[in-house]
């Protein structure tokens, strides 16, 4: 196996190692005014949802796959005195916090918490003003005076158990994400410390894309199909422009990739990623949403000479994928089968975003059973997990998963 630390050359190759995170108080910290702000139509119950997370992480375990956890690698990157401050600093300089008495609270707040993995689930679950002790007239300043009757001093991040969209492993390296919107682009500082402080990782990943860049890129939309093709979606959440600038960079370092096809689809909230509406599943076969056949655009992306060519494909896309793959022929599983209200449903219900663990072997939500018997009757194995909580933050199998390691084809 790859001495390298970071090693993901498929979707389906036998997943080794998977970056996962459990959800916390985060969730707790939803209420219904604020839902659309946060990403959220509606409130898991964190007993259930975390009994779900659970229940998946020991299914991965079940079948050989080593499980780390976000909170736990980032408390670990946290490796000294200064770097633990310098953390802080840079969290409290992210979290648009309103007041300066206000801040120098919360900073205080977190410096006293000793433990490294309780001080990075503090910062996950967000600040209530009502934790923070009264602050004296004499000390306030104008922003503090009049601000409004919101709740929150730093907001939570409940999306962190979609481990797939704050950065992305591409083959040996990692793609460190700008997110689409403010409540999610936080995020992205755990991954910064991981690759930079953590003793397995640090100065070991070539970064393939910035947090600090102007443009947005998630890694739902960012797919490794081969270890010659990448497929980028460019969608709701996802700008061409950061996919030619990924791209550059991924050719330039010989992260080891030949050619990318670029998936233009609907650009909304019920196909807010690639992945929502399309896995791959095996060697030969893809589970993909029907709504998006008829729109779809697909373009394929090469560099030569220090330039990006691109060129629009045209043609069925079941041959694009098997001319790109090597293979004879390509199946595409449409979810919900040829019914539009099951596809419909069981799309909204994540029964697109599937987590391949090994060829033909699947992570799946049980609640899918229409696409799943489809899934099973085309010699497919399925491991179907609970997710009636984890569900409602709109995000399945792969979306809660980050592969560190998998095994070569």
């Amino acid at each position: 196996m790859s001495t390298h630390p970071i090693h993901v050359f498929s979707e389906i190759g036998k997943l080794k190692k998977v970056l996962l995170h459990r959800p916390g108080k985060e969730i707790e910290n939803l209420m219904p005014d604020y839902l659309e702000r946060l990403l959220f139509d509606d409130i898991p119950f964190l007993e259930d949802a975390q009994k779900e997370h659970d229940a998946f992480a020991q299914a991965l375990r079940n079948e050989g796959v080593e499980v780390l956890y976000l909170e736990k690698l980032a408390a670990e990157s946290l490796i000294s005195p200064e770097i633990r401050e310098q953390f802080i600093d840079e969290y409290l300089e992210e979290a648009n916090i309103r007041g300066r008495a206000t801040k120098k609270a919360i900073r205080k707040l977190l410096l006293a918490i000793e433990d490294s993995k309780e001080l990075v689930e503090k910062t996950m679950a967000g600040v209530q003003k009502c934790e923070l002790p009264a602050i004296p007239a004499e000390e306030k300043g104008l922003t503090d005076l009049v601000e409004s009757s919101y709740p929150f001093a730093i907001d939570p991040m409940p999306n962190l158990y979609f481990t797939r969209d704050p950065f992305a492993t591409i083959g040996n390296g990692v793609s460190l994400n700008r997110m689409y919107s403010e409540t999610r682009n936080r995020e992205t500082i755990y991954g910064k410390y991981i690759f930079s402080y953590h003793p397995d990782y640090a100065g070991k990943v070539p970064m393939v894309y910035d947090r600090c860049e102007s443009t947005r890129i998630e890694g739902g939309d960012e797919l490794v199909l081969s270890k010659d093709v990448l497929a980028v979606g460019i969608s709701q959440r996802t700008d061409a422009a950061s996919i030619e600038k990924l791209l550059v960079n991924i050719f330039e370092k010989n992260i080891g990739f030949k050619k990318v096809l670029a998936f233009e689809f609907a650009n909304n909230r019920k196909f807010m990623h690639l992945d929502t509406v399309f896995t791959m599943v095996d060697y030969d076969k893809f589970t993909i949403h029907p709504e998006i056949e008829g729109d779809l655009r697909v373009f394929s992306v090469t560099y030569e000479n220090q330039e990006l060519h691109i060129e629009e494909e045209h043609g069925d896309l079941a041959d694009l994928l098997a001319a790109n793959l090597g293979v004879e022929k390509v199946e595409l599983i449409r979810c919900g089968g040829d019914n539009i209200v099951a596809a419909g449903r069981e799309q909204w219900n994540d029964g697109s975003n599937t987590l391949t663990i090994a060829p033909g072997v699947v992570v799946v939500y049980k609640r899918n059973t229409i696409t799943n018997a489809i899934l099973e009757s085309k010699g497919l194995r399925l491991i179907k997990i609970d997710g009636s909580e984890l569900v409602r933050g709109r995000g399945g199998p792969r979306c809660m998963s980050m592969p560190f390691e998998r095994e070569d084809l």
